[in-house]
């Protein structure tokens, strides 16, 4: 995303050359040491916060044209014509990189968040499975591992069936009377593993994050309680922040990464699943990145 006060500095420098343009007939003095301080410190504008740029680039600006409507030389005039035309081409190529830079950094982002999620999903599916067994969340991956691993999941069958109510047949005096009941059958057993991941082993791996600087990172993880009136209810948060994934990239782009507040980007400086404040094991991203997921 690009400002106004991104593209001040080319549009003045460009109006600055066609006033030269214009009055590069009219002789002008030697002593110009106010000019060129001016033109010094214009030059280094560009790199100034945007709103020095909005206050200084008319100021500037006008300073320059006056000295060069009256105070310089025909010759100093040509020459600043074709120095300036050189800041135009080479500002237009710092805003040609600036661009491309940011479309490089979108698509390396995208695939990198892609490759996150799916290691978040693994691990909501498995927090989830862990409390179906346990009755909480885990808080410690070599734990969550070790369950996924030795842990089976109950099979069960239910079915409605009615017996006879002895009570209410005695009551009624020996109309037989019947009560509706849920029989729950053990089937078996299978495994957290077997049921969850088949023979891939990627669960053994899943806490690492993906394209990390070091490939030892690991997503951080919390489990806990959180009450609501009176009850406590399992919780967790798995997480990595964003500046961890994209370690490699320009660290001006990442801090606008951090501050996105959309519906089809990552709000916050983190992607995470789960959340330790309210009762929800979703993931703060957007659908957008899990298609074909």
């Amino acid at each position: 995303m690009y400002y106004i006060s991104d593209l001040l500095y080319p549009v003045l420098i460009f109006i600055i050359v066609i006033s030269v343009y214009f009055f590069r007939k009219k002789k002008g003095l030697n002593d110009n040491i106010i000019y060129y301080l001016t033109l010094i410190f214009y030059s280094f504008l560009w790199f100034m916060p945007g709103i020095l740029q909005i206050i200084l680039s008319p100021i500037l600006a006008l300073i320059v044209v006056y000295f060069i409507r009256f105070k310089i030389s025909k010759k100093q005039k040509n020459l600043l014509f074709y120095t300036l035309l050189a800041h135009i081409v080479f500002f237009a190529f710092l805003m040609f990189k600036s661009i491309n830079d940011e479309i490089r950094f979108d698509d390396v982002k995208n695939i990198r968040y892609q490759q996150v999620i799916l290691k978040l999903k693994d691990i909501r599916d498995s927090q989830i499975a862990h409390k179906s067994v346990k009755g909480y969340f885990q808080n410690n991956w070599d734990s969550l591992v070790k369950f996924i691993e030795t842990d089976s999941f109950t099979i069960t069958q239910r079915k409605d069936s009615s017996i006879l109510d002895i009570e209410m047949t005695k009551r009624y005096g020996g109309v037989k009377t019947y009560k509706d009941i849920i029989i729950i059958d053990t089937l078996g057993f299978i495994g957290v593993k077997d049921s969850l991941f088949g023979s891939d082993s990627r669960y053994s791996q899943m806490f690492y994050v993906p394209n990390a600087k070091d490939p030892k990172t690991k997503f951080e993880l919390n489990a806990g309680f959180l009450n609501q009136n009176g009850i406590d209810i399992p919780v967790f948060e798995a997480k990595v922040s964003k500046k961890v994934i994209l370690y490699d990239q320009s660290i001006n782009l990442i801090l606008k990464e951090n501050q996105v507040q959309s519906v089809d980007g990552v709000n916050g400086p983190s992607l995470k699943i789960g959340s330790m404040n309210e009762i929800n094991t979703n993931g703060n991203w957007p659908k957008n990145y899990s298609k074909g997921n």
